[in-house]
């Protein structure tokens, strides 16, 4: 149960480069952060000392066990997402699990089933759902400012390490471009557009077996497509792009953090500049959520309802089937 006063307290699952950044959100943004666990007690006392987290645990069990943690959030990579997370639920934690949310659907219902089944919330760290800029597109197009929405374009490229034995690109660890930057894109096509009702995809392998660049066309009942794209060896602008009939948003580099935009009417003339600054990464709105959530008693909110969490992972699933990529998490 969360304090007296309210605050509810978080634990950290994972020491790693994400679990830093959120962990610093948090402490800035006035979050209680109240332990840390890793499978290295080293390891976690380091963190806990960086960050000025008070109990350092050395297993995610014990992190889990801890009665002064509220919510756990998951960090690790993305084969251990869904072992973390059940054990967390099962120890009576909230958790925000970090994206992808799981290896793919089937896994994700796993966790969505449990804490509903529970009353806990599950939320999915696509923290980018959860910033001013975003909340602002979805208000203008929900006003229908720029009309019928007929495209999203988006894509996640970046330029990243290389070594077979990298994270990014070990099939054992859920390495390839999609899971870990094609999840941005497609999260936001489903935000704007829904679930496709059909997909077409086209990938190229590395060597290692994994995807390095990835493309898909999303089709949807009425016409509307999207256009999203990611890629592990190729850095990009990174803009995106919401097309109406009326007008269309520009998203500015990078599209997918707190950056502005533009309002166009199909004249080219602004209608409408977004330009709103975020303290610290933004990190924190995520986590916001999270205890609006709890504070309410609702395990389910509208940005990110777990629901659509599990309908994202299905969309990759198909276009993992369609480029030929799988995981051992598939075989269960």
């Amino acid at each position: 149960m969360p304090l007296s006063d309210g605050r509810i307290r978080w634990g950290i699952l994972g020491t790693g480069f994400i679990a830093g950044l959120q962990t610093t959100d948090l402490k800035e943004n006035g979050f209680t952060v109240q332990a840390v666990g890793s499978r290295s007690l080293d390891s976690s006392k380091a963190f806990a000392g960086q960050h000025g987290i008070p109990t350092a645990h050395g297993s995610y069990e014990d992190l889990a066990a801890d009665p002064e943690v509220d919510v756990i959030y998951i960090a690790t990579p993305h084969p251990m997402h869904h072992a973390n997370a059940l054990l967390a639920l099962n120890a009576g934690k909230h958790v925000l699990v970090e994206k992808s949310f799981t290896m793919n659907a089937r896994e994700a219902q796993d966790i969505v089933d449990l804490a509903a089944g529970k009353g806990l919330v599950a939320l999915e760290a696509m923290w980018t759902r959860f910033l001013p800029h975003m909340v602002r597109i979805r208000e203008i197009v929900a006003e229908g400012t720029i009309g019928e929405i007929r495209k999203v374009v988006a894509g996640h490229n970046q330029s990243l390490p290389t070594d077979p034995a990298h994270r990014l690109n070990d099939p054992a660890l859920g390495g390839g471009a999609l899971l870990d930057l094609g999840i941005y894109p497609i999260s936001f096509a489903v935000d704007i557009l829904g679930t496709p009702s059909a997909i077409r995809a086209s990938a190229s392998m590395t060597a290692t077996g994994v995807d390095r660049q990835t493309a898909a066309i999303f089709d949807y009942d009425g016409g509307a497509q999207a256009l999203v794209d990611c890629e592990l060896d190729a850095a990009s602008a990174n803009r995106a792009l919401v097309i109406g009939t009326k007008g269309w948003i520009d998203i500015e580099h990078t599209w997918y953090n707190p950056v502005p935009f533009t309002v166009h009417a199909v004249d080219g003339s602004v209608v409408e500049r977004f330009d709103q600054p975020v303290g610290s990464r933004g990190m924190q709105y995520q986590a916001a959520e999270l205890e609006r959530l709890v504070a309410a008693g609702e395990t389910a909110g509208t940005i990110l309802p777990p629901s659509e969490t599990v309908a994202i992972m299905a969309t990759m699933d198909e276009i993992r089937r369609q480029i030929g990529l799988g995981y051992e998490a598939d075989k269960s």
